[in-house]
C-alpha cells in the first residue's frame, strides 16, 4: 500500500525553449561470463555495437516452432574480456567530467537477477566498479580546492547555504564533541574500512579531470537511499535502539540489528526549482575517496537482500548513492568564498542499481519475498511505461502524461528526463539458456529507451573575481620583467665632476638605457597604434554586426507582421469554412428532407398509378362482360320469339270461372349469375306467371350496400296500374360495380313490363275473326291471351348509386 504522504502537489515544469539540442540516452550492453565452460550460451557478440540472441533447443521444442534470432544494437558492447577501467572510461568517466562542470548525471544498471549489476557498479577488490572510480576520479581533480569542513551547509531544501570560517569552526567543534559523547569507547573509536573493500581501485588506474575551475572552492556531498517496496529509506541514517523490544527476527527482510527501532520511510518533494528530492535524507560531507567509500559500504550493510533460487545474496531494493558538489567562486584576494548564496553552484550525480527483474515462477518465492518480487516488477514496468509514453510523444507529437507518480523510482528521476542532465543506463545480461526469456524482455526495454531522448544540459558560468586578481598579476609579473633587462648602473661614487673613468661609463649606461627606453616606447606605441587599428577594426565588425542585426530584426519584423496577416487570414477562413460548413450542413439536412418527400410522393404516384390500371382494366373486363350479356340477351330474345307460339293456336278454355294457373316460369334475362331481387313492401303477390322467380337471389326490401357488394345484377320489380285498370309489373335490371371511392353503384341495362288480362271478365275478352280457330267445344267462348314484352337492350343511362 502506497504512503499517502509519498506525493506531492503537481506544480507546472519549467518551460524550455523549442530549439533545446537533445541527445539520445546512452544505452551500453555487458555481457557476464558463463559460470561453467558446458553451459549452454544463448548471446553471440556480433560487433562492438551489435549483439545476437539465439533461442536455446529447449525452448524450441517447448514451444512446438524456432525462435528466429533477433539482434540488437547498443551505443556499445562490452564483452567477457571487457575489464572495470575500461567500462568506466566509457561510461562514468563522462559524466564526472560533467559533475566537475556544473552538470548532472544519471547511470544506473538494469537487468536479470545474477546478470552482473552489483559487480559492475560496485566492484571486488583489486576490481573496483563505477561508484569507486567515480568517487576517486572526483577527488583526484578537486582535492587541493576544497572547502574546509562545515563551511557549506544544506539547508533541508535541496539547497546549498555558505557560513564563515567562525561559523564553520564552531560547527565543527559542536559535531565532534557529540560525536565523541555518543560514540561508545573503545580501544579505537575511530570505524577502519571494511578489509575487503581496502584496495579498489590501483594507483596506476588513477584519473584525473582536466580543466578544473582554480578559482573555485569545492565541496562533496553524499547520501545513499535505497527504494524497497515503493517506499524509500534512508540508508545513512543513525536508526535508535529499542531498549524495550527483545532481539526477534522480523517478518520482512532481515535487518543486520534486529533490536534497532525499523527506520521510517522517507517522502518526495520538490525543491524551487522543480527538482525532486527526497525530504529529510541524511548528507554526509567527505573530505576523500576512501571516506566516502566507507560511507558508502556503511550503507549497503543495512540493504536487504536475499538467498533466492537464483542469487545466494539477491537484492531485493534499489539502491540510490547520489553524489552532490557544491562549488563557489572565491574573492579578488582568492583567499575566501564569496558569501553570495546566489553564486552557489549545485550538481549531482545518481549512481542506481535496479534490483533484478525476472518471473516469480523462476525464484520460488513464497509469502514476503514474493510481495517484494510483486513490487520490484511492478516499479520496472513503470519505469517502462514511462519511457514509452515519452517515446511516444517525442516521435508522434502527441502531449500524454508520463506517469512518474505511480512509482517511486520514475518520480525521483523524472528531472532527468525532463532535461535536467544526461542519462544513461548499462544492460547486463547473462549469457546462459535459463535466462533466454527475461533476457528478451531486457533487449526490447534497451531498445526502447534508446529512442527517447534527453534535452542537453547547459553550462552554467561561474563569475570568478580571483581570475581578474590572477590576470592582473600577470601583467605586473610582465612590467617587473622589462624593467629587470634595462643594464645596471654602475656601482661608483662619484666625487670629482671631472672624473674621467666614472662619468663616461654612466652616461654610457644611461644611454643604453636612453636607446632601451625609446625601443620599448616605439615598441609599445606599435603595439598600441596595432591594438587600436584591432580595436577599430573590431569597432566597425560590431557596427557592422549592428547592422546586420538590426537589418535582419527589421526583417525579422516583416515576417512577424507577414506571420501574423497570415494568421488572420487562417482564422478567417476558418471561421468562414466552419460557417460553409455550417451551411452545407443545413443544406444537407434539407436535401435528405425533400428526398424523404420525394420518395414518398413516388410511392404514392406509383400507388396511385397501379390502382388507375387496375380500374382501367376492371372497367374493360365490365364493358366485355356487358357486351357479352347483351349479346346472351340478344340470343335468348331470338331463340324466345322462335318458340313464342302463334295467336292461332287452340288452347283448352278455363274450368268454371276459376283462374287458370299455370306453372311459374323463371325470367329469360336471369343468366347463371347472382341476383339482387329488390321487392318493395308496397308490392302484391299475384302468385301468377307474372311474378318471376330468380334462383339464387339475394331478396330485400330495401336496397343496401351490403347486399349489393354481394352480388353481380340487380333487379327492380314495380307493379303500377296501367289504363285499362289491370295491373302492370316491370322488371327493371342493371349491373352492379364497385365505384373509385369504394361504394357500390348500379347501371340500368333492361326494363321487362309483364301485363295479363282475365279471361273472366268481359271486357278484356275479345272474338277472333277469320276461321275460328279460337274457339273450344262447349261453351263457344273465344279468348286470346298475349304477353307483351318492351325490352331495352341498348345502353341504358339510368344508375342508382348507393355507398
Amino acid at each position: 500500500m502506497k504512503s499517502a504522504l509519498g506525493k506531492t502537489p503537481r506544480r507546472p515544469p519549467l518551460k524550455k525553449t523549442s530549439h533545446t539540442q537533445k541527445d539520445p540516452v546512452g544505452v551500453y550492453c555487458r555481457i557476464r561470463p558463463l559460470g561453467a565452460t558446458d553451459e549452454e550460451c544463448c548471446i553471440e557478440m556480433i560487433s562492438s555495437t551489435t549483439i545476437q540472441l539465439h533461442a536455446p533447443d529447449g525452448i524450441k521444442a517447448n514451444r512446438n516452432g524456432e525462435y528466429k534470432e533477433t539482434q540488437y544494437s547498443f551505443k556499445k558492447v562490452f564483452g567477457i574480456q571487457t575489464s572495470q577501467i575500461e567500462l568506466f572510461e566509457d561510461v562514468a568517466k563522462p559524466l564526472v567530467d560533467d559533475l566537475i562542470h556544473c552538470k548532472n548525471g544519471l547511470l544506473f544498471t538494469y537487468g536479470v537477477t545474477g546478470s552482473g549489476k552489483t559487480f559492475t557498479m560496485t566492484g571486488s577488490p583489486g576490481e573496483g566498479g563505477l561508484l569507486p572510480r567515480s568517487l576517486d576520479m572526483l577527488f583526484n581533480s578537486i582535492g587541493p580546492l576544497q572547502a574546509k569542513r562545515f563551511v557549506f551547509r544544506t539547508d533541508d531544501k535541496n539547497g546549498m547555504e555558505i557560513q564563515g570560517q567562525v561559523d564553520a569552526l564552531l560547527e565543527r567543534q559542536k559535531r565532534e564533541s557529540n560525536q565523541q559523547s555518543t560514540v561508545p569507547k573503545t580501544p579505537s573509536s575511530k570505524q577502519k574500512p571494511d578489509p575487503e573493500f581496502a584496495d579498489m581501485i590501483s594507483p596506476e588506474e588513477a584519473c584525473k579531470c582536466e580543466g578544473v575551475d582554480e578559482d573555485s572552492c569545492y565541496s562533496v556531498f553524499v547520501s545513499y537511499i535505497e527504494i524497497y517496496n515503493n517506499y524509500i529509506y534512508d540508508l545513512l541514517e543513525d536508526a535508535p535502539i529499542d531498549p524495550i523490544r527483545p532481539k526477534r527476527p522480523g517478518g520482512g527482510t532481515p535487518l543486520q540489528n534486529p533490536e534497532l527501532i525499523p527506520p521510517q520511510s522517507k517522502i518526495l518533494r520538490e525543491d524551487q526549482n522543480h527538482n525532486m528530492y527526497v525530504s529529510g535524507c541524511t548528507e554526509v560531507e567527505v573530505k576523500s575517496t576512501e571516506e566516502a567509500f566507507e560511507v558508502f559500504w556503511r550503507g549497503q550493510k543495512k540493504r536487504r537482500i536475499a538467498d533466492t533460487q537464483l542469487n545466494r545474496e539477491s537484492s531485493r531494493s534499489h539502491s540510490v548513492f547520489i553524489v552532490k558538489l557544491a562549488q563557489a567562486p572565491l574573492d579578488a584576494d582568492g583567499d575566501h568564498i564569496l558569501q553570495d548564496k546566489n553564486q552557489v553552484t549545485v550538481s549531482q550525480l545518481c549512481l542506481v542499481d535496479l534490483a533484478g527483474s525476472e518471473r516469480t515462477s523462476r525464484t520460488k518465492a513464497e509469502g514476503s519475498r514474493l510481495r517484494e518480487a510483486g513490487n520490484i516488477n511492478q516499479s520496472l514496468m513503470t519505469l517502462r511505461t514511462c519511457i514509452e509514453v515519452l517515446r511516444e510523444n517525442q516521435m508522434c507529437g502527441t502531449n500524454r502524461m508520463v506517469p512518474y507518480r505511480d512509482s517511486k523510482v520514475t518520480h525521483l528521476f523524472k528531472n532527468y528526463f525532463d532535461g535536467e542532465g544526461k542519462v544513461r543506463m548499462v544492460v547486463c545480461v547473462n549469457p546462459k539458456a535459463d535466462d533466454y526469456e527475461e533476457t528478451m524482455l531486457v533487449m526490447r526495454f534497451a531498445e526502447l529507451t534508446q529512442e527517447v531522448e534527453v534535452a542537453r544540459p547547459v553550462d552554467r558560468p561561474i563569475c570568478s573575481l580571483a581570475a581578474g586578481r590572477r590576470h592582473r598579476n600577470q601583467d605586473g609579473s610582465v612590467l617587473n620583467q622589462l624593467l629587470d633587462s634595462l643594464p645596471a648602473l654602475p656601482a661608483c661614487e662619484l666625487v670629482d665632476p671631472t672624473d674621467e673613468q666614472i662619468l663616461p661609463r654612466l652616461i654610457e649606461v644611461l644611454e643604453r638605457r636612453h636607446r632601451i627606453r625609446q625601443m620599448i616606447t616605439e615598441q609599445y606605441t606599435r603595439t598600441a597604434n596595432t591594438l587600436k587599428s584591432m580595436l577599430q577594426e573590431f569597432d566597425g565588425h560590431l557596427v557592422a554586426k549592428e547592422n546586420f542585426i538590426q537589418e535582419q530584426r527589421g526583417k525579422l519584423g516583416e515576417k512577424d507582421k507577414i506571420m501574423f496577416n497570415q494568421k488572420n487570414e487562417m482564422d478567417r477562413l476558418e471561421k468562414k469554412s466552419k460557417m460553409l460548413e455550417y451551411k452545407i450542413d443545413i443544406l444537407q439536412k434539407t436535401t435528405n428532407i425533400y428526398e424523404g418527400d420525394k420518395r414518398s410522393l413516388q410511392q404514392e404516384l406509383e400507388s396511385r398509378e397501379q390502382r388507375l390500371q387496375r380500374e382501367l382494366s376492371e372497367r374493360k373486363r365490365m364493358e366485355a362482360r356487358m357486351q357479352g350479356m347483351v349479346s346472351d340477351t340478344k340470343h335468348q330474345w331470338e331463340k324466345e320469339c322462335m318458340l313464342q307460339p302463334s295467336y292461332n293456336t287452340p288452347r283448352l278454355p278455363p274450368t268454371t270461372g276459376t283462374p287458370i294457373r299455370p306453372h311459374h316460369r323463371r325470367s329469360h334475362s336471369a343468366g347463371g349469375q347472382r341476383w339482387v331481387d329488390h321487392k318493395p313492401l308496397s308490392n302484391l303477390d299475384l302468385d301468377t306467371v307474372m311474378q318471376p322467380i330468380i334462383p339464387n337471389a339475394i331478396k330485400v326490401s330495401a336496397a343496401s350496400e351490403k347486399a349489393l357488394s354481394k352480388c353481380h345484377k340487380y333487379v327492380l320489380t314495380h307493379q303500377e296500374l296501367a289504363s285499362d285498370g289491370e295491373i302492370q309489373t316491370k322488371l327493371i335490371k342493371g349491373d352492379v360495380f364497385r365505384t373509385r371511392g369504394g361504394g357500390q353503384a348500379v347501371q340500368f341495362t333492361d326494363i321487362e313490363t309483364l301485363r295479363q288480362e282475365c279471361p273472366t271478365v268481359s271486357s278484356r275478352k275479345r272474338r277472333s275473326s277469320g276461321d275460328g280457330s279460337g274457339q273450344y267445344n262447349g261453351n263457344k267462348m273465344d279468348w286470346n291471351d298475349r304477353e307483351n314484352r318492351v325490352s331495352c337492350p341498348h345502353y341504358c343511362p339510368s344508375l342508382i348509386h348507393l355507398g
